[in-house]
C-alpha cells in the first residue's frame, strides 16, 4: 500500500538522515522524498512518499516518534488530505506533433513553460496519476527528458501542530 508521510522536525544537520536511515532499516523503499523549511524557519516538513504493509509503517511511525529532532509524524494517507507533484517534461515535436501536444497541455491543464528548436519544456502538476497519465499520452519516443519533484502534501482543515 502506498503512504505518504508528513514529518514535521527541527531544521539541523544531519535530521534527514536519520530519518531516511530509518527506512533502510526496515527494508521500506523511499519512492519520493522532499524537504523544505515551514513557516517557522525552525522547522522543515519532510514528505516521504512509500509503500508497505501497514504494520511496518505502524513501526516506522513510533521510531520517528522517538527521534529528538521530530516534533510531529502523520500519515497522511489515512487522513482529508492535499497532495501534489510538479513534472517538467522536456518533448520534441514536428509541426503537426506540435498540435497534439498542444491540445494534451489544454486538456492536463498544464503550461508550456519554454520553447526551442521544436523542443517544449512543459510543466505538469497536480497528483501523481495524473502526471503519469500526461507521460502516458505523449509518445515516448518524444520524451527528451523529465525532473519531478515528487509528492508534497498536507491535511485538510485546522492546523495540527
Amino acid at each position: 500500500m502506498r503512504h505518504i508521510i508528513s514529518v514535521i522536525l527541527e531544521d539541523e544537520a544531519g535530521a534527514l538522515s536519520r530519518v531516511a536511515g530509518l527506512f533502510t532499516q526496515r527494508g521500506f523503499n523511499i519512492e519520493s522524498l522532499t524537504v523544505a523549511q515551514t513557516n517557522d524557519p525552525t522547522l522543515s516538513r519532510m514528505t516521504i512518499v512509500s509503500s508497505g504493509s501497514e504494520r511496518v509503517l505502524e513501526q516506522i511511525v513510533k521510531q520517528l516518534n522517538k527521534l529528538i529532532e521530530v516534533v510531529k509524524v502523520s500519515d497522511l494517507t489515512s487522513q482529508d488530505h492535499v497532495e501534489r507533484e510538479l513534472m517538467l517534461a522536456k518533448i520534441s515535436s514536428t509541426s503537426k506533433e506540435g498540435v497534439d501536444l498542444k491540445e494534451l497541455v489544454e486538456i492536463f491543464g498544464c503550461k508550456v513553460v519554454d520553447v526551442k528548436d521544436k523542443i517544449y519544456t512543459i510543466e505538469v502538476s497536480g497528483k501523481t496519476k495524473k502526471i503519469n497519465a500526461f507521460l502516458d499520452a505523449i509518445e515516448p519516443s518524444n520524451i527528451i527528458e523529465i525532473s519531478r519533484t515528487g509528492v508534497t502534501g498536507i491535511s485538510r482543515g485546522k492546523k495540527l501542530i
